[in-house]
C-alpha cells in the first residue's frame, strides 16, 4: 500500500491500544512497537518482555540501527509484561507461540485484551545472530503491522 494512502486509511481508524511482547523487550517487541507506531501515529503502541532481567536498557543496538535504516526512532526502555496490561491494552501481540503461552499463563480473569501472535508466522529471535537476521525480522515485523492496519481499517 503507498504511504499516502496508509497515512489516510490510519486516519480514519478508530484508536486501539497495543502491546508488542517478546522475551527480553531489547529486540522483536520494541521494534514492532516503533514499526507500528510509526505507521499508525494516533494509536498508542508500547511493549515489554515476558522476562524482566533488561528492565530499564535500551533496545539492542541492531534493533536501533535497523529502525535508524528505515528512519524510525525509538526511545523505548525495556520493561516487563504487567498485569495491568491486560485491561491496559485493547490487543497484546506475541512474536512467538512461548511468549503467546506464558501471556496466557499470566492474564488475570477480568483481562479485556486480546492475544495473539503478531504474524502468523513466528518472528524468530535474532539476539545470537547478526544484522542479516534484524533486517530479516524488520521485514517480517513491517509486513504484518501492516496487514494489522489493513485489518483495523473500517
Amino acid at each position: 500500500m503507498p504511504p499516502d494512502c496508509l497515512a489516510l486509511r490510519t486516519a480514519l481508524m478508530p484508536v486501539m491500544r497495543v502491546l508488542m511482547v517478546c522475551l527480553g523487550n531489547i529486540c522483536r517487541s520494541p521494534m514492532a512497537e516503533a514499526v507500528l507506531a510509526h505507521l499508525a501515529p494516533a494509536w498508542e503502541v508500547d511493549s515489554a518482555g515476558t522476562g524482566g532481567w533488561h528492565a530499564g536498557e535500551s533496545p539492542d543496538r541492531r534493533t536501533l540501527a535497523e529502525l535508524r535504516r528505515h528512519g524510525i526512532a525509538t526511545s523505548h526502555r525495556a520493561r516487563q509484561v504487567e498485569v495491568a496490561d491486560f485491561t491496559r491494552f485493547d490487543l497484546i501481540l506475541a512474536m512467538d507461540r512461548q511468549n503467546l503461552r506464558d501471556l496466557e499463563r499470566l492474564r488475570p480473569r477480568d483481562a479485556t485484551a486480546t492475544l495473539r501472535l503478531l504474524d502468523s508466522t513466528e518472528v524468530p529471535d535474532p539476539y545470537y545472530d547478526g544484522a542479516e537476521a534484524f533486517a530479516a525480522i524488520y521485514t517480517q515485523i513491517d509486513g504484518a503491522c501492516r496487514r494489522l492496519l489493513s485489518e483495523a481499517t473500517p
